[in-house]
């Protein structure tokens, strides 16, 4: 079976999620082929070489629907046989669009895909294309629906997490994300967005707030109580958590992931693809693997997968050197930090979504070009890069440094 190799990545920067935010003008499809232009003209592709593009995208409806995969890789200039897919698996997309396309390279059905993902969540609202799940009762009650800010807060109150501790993983978050920035660590993977005119709208991510302190944070009120308590969910959490006897509500805007906007882009082939573009592999994509976790806690996923994908590739927590789990929530990071007894100086070591944002779709694709860079910088071998979902998933995957 051919090993699968990751030969480069670009994303876009993060735009806020607003009507004011820089990228808000800018269509989803735009987004996606800023990001698989950018890849193919870096790497001075010849898109017959290219069997498939695969892009992650949450809210696949109106401007963001009918495949935008296919029409971003013809807007992109790819060849007109390139084909395009769309997938959605809520906040993993994105790096599942990444071992999709591992996985067509590893059967040998193809030998160069591209995977990424994209979301505009200033023009495309987050829950814009709906879903059973929260409104069938057949479905919620038995599994417990709940809003995923009140399973974030479920987390911190079960697994013993306070205020002071979501905050102080925020402020650290955005510290380092800004060093990261300050140090140039970004500078070669990030595609800056132009208008029509080819005039630069941003080209760093926007979302970030450098100077937050655990004074700001301190004056933000928590998000999720009125929805907990006057939708009932509180009951619900406590009803599948009875150990639990009251919710702690310790999220908010300051320690939760931001909504933005974003593409991102790997490209992905085998080593004989790699030898007829001319391009030498980055890494090796040595395992990957999907969960389901408890619904009502919902975001504990990244722990099941990470057991999951480490038994798969023969490995054990100590094998890897660096992690990046997406920051949705504070207590999603502390908890998987806890369940492993890791060492904070190897988990998301330049930040993440709280301080630079989450742009469902692409965020997968995102951090694990992330992870990649902070590898070949600091000359470490081996990374793990996981996402907590919606309706209770994981997924993971496991790279090494060629």
């Amino acid at each position: 079976m051919p090993d699968a190799y990751i030969y480069d990545h670009l994303r876009t920067p993060r735009g806020r999620g607003k009507a004011d935010g820089a990228l808000h003008q800018v269509t989803t499809l735009q987004l996606a082929t800023t990001a698989l232009k950018a890849l193919r003209e870096r790497n001075d592709l010849d898109t017959r070489l290219v069997d498939d593009v695969v892009l992650g995208c949450v809210d696949p409806v109106g401007e963001a629907g009918g495949d935008v995969a296919r029409a971003a890789a013809l807007n992109a200039d790819y060849g007109h046989h390139v084909p395009g897919v769309q997938i959605n698996r809520f906040c993993a997309s994105g790096l599942d669009a990444v071992n999709f396309a591992a996985a067509q390279v590893m059967s040998g059905q193809h030998d160069m895909v591209v995977g990424g993902g994209v979301e505009s969540m200033s023009r495309v609202g987050i829950g814009a294309s709906g879903g059973a799940w929260p409104v069938e009762p057949e479905i919620a009650v038995k599994s417990y629906f709940m809003p995923q800010g009140v399973s974030a807060d479920l987390i911190a109150t079960k697994y013993g997490f306070n205020r002071d501790d979501c905050d102080a993983y925020a402020v650290e978050s955005q510290k380092r994300a800004a060093k990261a920035w300050e140090k140039g660590y970004f500078k070669n993977s990030v595609a800056p967005v132009t208008d029509v005119n080819g005039i630069v709208l941003l080209d760093k991510d926007e979302h970030m707030r450098p100077g937050t302190d655990m004074q700001t944070l301190g004056q933000l009120k928590p998000s999720f109580v009125q929805m907990a308590d006057m939708g009932g969910f509180s009951a619900v959490a406590i009803d599948a958590h009875p150990e639990v006897e009251a919710l702690d509500h310790v999220h908010h805007a300051g320690n939760s992931s931001g909504i933005v906007d974003g593409a991102a882009a790997v490209l992905v082939g085998s080593r004989k693809a790699g030898r007829s573009a001319g391009l030498k592999p980055r890494a090796r994509i040595r395992a990957f693997a999907n969960i389901g976790s408890e619904p009502a806690l919902m975001l504990t996923g990244p722990v099941d997968v990470t057991k999951k994908v480490l038994k798969r590739a023969g490995m054990t927590i100590a094998d890897i050197d660096l992690f990046e789990i997406n920051e949705a929530f504070a207590s999603v990071v502390l908890r998987y930090m806890q369940a492993f007894e890791l060492d904070p100086a190897k988990v998301n070591v330049n930040g993440g979504a709280i301080a630079m944002g989450h742009p469902l779709g692409a965020t997968g694709a995102m951090i694990l070009g992330t992870v990649l860079d902070e590898l070949e910088r600091t000359g470490k071998e081996t990374a793990l890069v996981t996402l907590c979902i919606g309706a209770g998933m994981g997924t993971a995957t496991i790279i090494e440094r060629v």
